[in-house]
């Protein structure tokens, strides 16, 4: 599959876990990454926005950087996905991926992102990155 591209989104997202059934909380902001996730399950409800939106209390993993996968995606691709895991993986670089109808979007850790964009040219995907690098 020949290499995609990928934007670094600026500012810093979390992934807060409510209660299940909950609504979109009011708080969740897209921020400057641009971007607000609610997925409800049986199980929970997982809402990924700007990190500084989410109020104390709720359970959160912080720090995520995002790089979006430039789109739109033909639904009838394969391994993208995959494309973008797989050198992040044997980078160890841990992903939090969310899908939507246009594109993909890859959140990092944001103390491996100079990690996650080398893996990712390494591996052929062009990394545009406003900060420079």
């Amino acid at each position: 599959m020949p290499g995609r591209t990928l934007t670094v989104r600026p500012g810093a997202l979390a992934v807060a876990r409510l209660a299940p059934g909950s609504p979109a909380p009011a708080w969740a902001t897209g921020g400057p990454a641009g971007i607000v996730a609610v997925v409800t399950t049986a199980g929970e409800t997982s809402v990924v926005c700007d990190a500084e939106a989410v109020p104390g209390g709720a359970p959160v993993s912080a720090g995520w950087r995002a790089l979006v996968v430039a789109g739109p995606l033909d639904h009838g691709l394969t391994g993208v996905l995959a494309s973008i895991a797989d050198p992040l993986a044997d980078a160890a670089v841990p992903i939090f991926a969310i899908s939507t109808f246009d594109t993909d979007w890859v959140l990092v850790p944001g103390d491996r992102l100079d990690d996650a964009v080398a893996a990712l040219r390494a591996a052929g995907h062009r990394v545009d990155d406003a900060r420079g690098g």
